[in-house]
Parts: structure tokens; sequence; C-alpha cells
């Protein structure tokens, strides 16, 4: 008993799946990349597949299981320029795990188009279906990260009188769109008291006039300064942002609160 395969087919499936799983594992990693390192990642990862196919020893099955792991670190390097073994590694991991929850997805919506799947049209079904699936699981990890995105972050500053740095909680304000009027960079929100732990950082030259709006305050201006450098602790990850803007205002922040920073979510992306 043997199986005919067509391999134009299992390129293009490949191709399409790949593309599917690399969306998935960019946003479960936050990692960005462009439509066009997106597709070849896609394309290297179906051609490497198809010739580990072609080759003349164990099964099928057997060899793209055991091709699997380096497939998919050449495709997020290729795709995400990651680098080093262990990143890698914990890449085609990530990579793995979405390509169990969208295999599960994928049988689900098949199991229920199974009436329809006949001859040459189950080709493009199992298409649909695996666009579909990865819709409905981004849809699901924005939701979980919008979520996420409201925990404590820490944000640490180097505050140069001191000679040493100062460790803030900050809140991920998703409602917070706050921006510089001239350069258009956002800009976070620390107390007073935070301030005056830092006063030095706060140069009259680095002086921002922000104008601002708020329940019960038609309008106003906050006083901000631009900072050097600040770095926020993430996600078992260090984000450096520099020539960073904070206004000075206890407004949201009580002095009961968990935080001393309303921290604006554009600092997060990447």
């Amino acid at each position: 008993m043997y199986y005919k395969l067509y391999i134009d087919s299992v390129f293009v499936l490949q191709m399409a799946m790949n593309l599917y799983l690399l969306s998935l594992a960019g946003q479960i990693l936050r990692c960005t990349a462009t439509h066009r390192r997106r597709w070849l990642g896609a394309l290297v990862g179906a051609g490497i597949s198809c010739l580990v196919l072609c080759l003349p020893f164990w099964s099928a099955g057997g060899r793209l299981l055991l091709s699997a792991v380096p497939v998919s670190m050449v495709m997020m390097c290729l795709t995400y320029r990651i680098h080093g073994v262990r990143r890698l590694l914990e890449a085609s991991f990530v990579m793995a795990a979405a390509g169990f929850f969208l295999g599960g997805a994928m049988i689900w919506i098949l199991n229920r188009l199974r009436p329809v799947m006949k001859g040459k049209g189950s080709f493009w079904i199992t298409l649909a279906a695996g666009a579909l699936g990865c819709e409905l699981l981004e849809m699901l990890l924005q939701r979980l990260m919008r979520r996420e995105k409201r925990c404590l972050r820490t944000v640490r500053f180097y505050v140069p009188a001191l000679e040493q740095e100062i460790r803030l909680r900050a809140l991920v304000d998703t409602g917070n769109h706050l921006t510089d009027p001239i350069s258009g960079a956002p800009v976070s929100v620390i107390s007073r008291r935070a301030a005056g732990s830092m006063v030095s950082c706060l140069k009259p030259e680095k002086y921002h006039a922000i104008p601002y709006r708020s329940v019960g305050q038609p309008g106003g201006i906050l006083p901000a300064y631009e900072l050097p450098e600040m770095s926020i602790e993430e996600a078992g990850r260090t984000i450096k942002r520099e020539r960073v803007i904070v206004a000075v205002c206890d407004a949201g922040i009580s002095s009961e609160s968990d935080y001393q920073m309303l921290l604006h979510p554009g600092l997060l992306e990447n």
C-alpha cells in the first residue's frame, strides 16, 4: 500500500500553513516582520519540507517530524531575525504550540465541512479552514494581550545626581493617548512624588508643554520633560527606550496606588 503525493499541492499547502504559523508565533513572541520576510520564511520552510519528503529513507511522516524543529528555526531566523540556538529553540517550540492549537481549530472546522469536502475542492477548503482558524486564534491572542497590557511593569531610570538607578511601578494605561504636539512622541505620566526623587533628570532645557483633556477638566497644560533613556521590564525581557517624554501629574495616581507611573502603550510596541 502506498500514497501518491502531488508535490506542488504539498508545497502550496505547506507554504500557507507556514504563513499562518509565523503570524501566530510573531504575535506570541511580540516580534514584527515585513510581509516580504514572512513570505520568504514560509517559502523557504515549504521548500525544505518538500525536499525532506523526497529523501529515500524512513517514512514520510517520520522525516517531517525529524525536520520540524530545524525547519521552524530556519523560518524564525529568516522572518524575525532571531539568532542564537537557545532563542531559536524557544521560538520553534512557540511555533509548535501555535501549530497544535491551529491544527485543533482546523480539525474542528473541517469536521463541520465534511459533507462538502469532495474531490479537488477539499484542497481549497483546507486552506480556507487554516485561514479561518488562524484568524480566530489571532483574535483570541489580541484579546489576551490587551488584558495583559493592563498589568504592572517595572520601569528603571538612571539619576545622575544620585549615581544610581531608581525603579518605579508603572501601569500600562491603554486609555493614555497623550503625545507631544510637535514630535508626536508618546507621553507617559509620573506622580509628583516620583518626580521629586529624580529632579536632576528633569532639566529645564528639556521642558515640553503637553496639552491634555480629561473627565471634569476641559483642557490644560501638563509640564513634561524629555529623559535620555528608560528601561521597561516586562514578560522576561527588557525594552530600552531613548528620549522618552514624561509628564508630571497626580491625576489617576493616588498616594495609595501600587504604581507611580502611567505608561503609554506605544512604548511597548516594536
